[in-house]
């Protein structure tokens, strides 16, 4: 039974790893950033929708322990 021969191996994964670093330097390469990022501003308005109050109901119950 032919042996599996493995010297290409380390060159191969070798290379790949190589590869796979120059592409992903290339795609980084090509984004655009911001030279001063700004913080941005968000306003969390509070919605009351009908459900909210519902789901505390339903759902209170399963938290509290088993009465048997």
């Amino acid at each position: 039974m032919p042996q599996l021969d493995t010297s290409t191996w380390l060159i191969t994964i070798l290379s790949m790893i190589l590869t796979l670093f120059i592409i992903f330097q290339l795609k980084v390469s090509k984004f655009n950033y911001p030279l001063n990022p700004e913080l941005k501003t968000i306003s969390m308005n509070k919605h009351v929708s009908p459900w909210e109050t519902k789901w505390t109901k339903i759902y209170l119950p399963l938290s509290l322990p088993q009465q048997l």
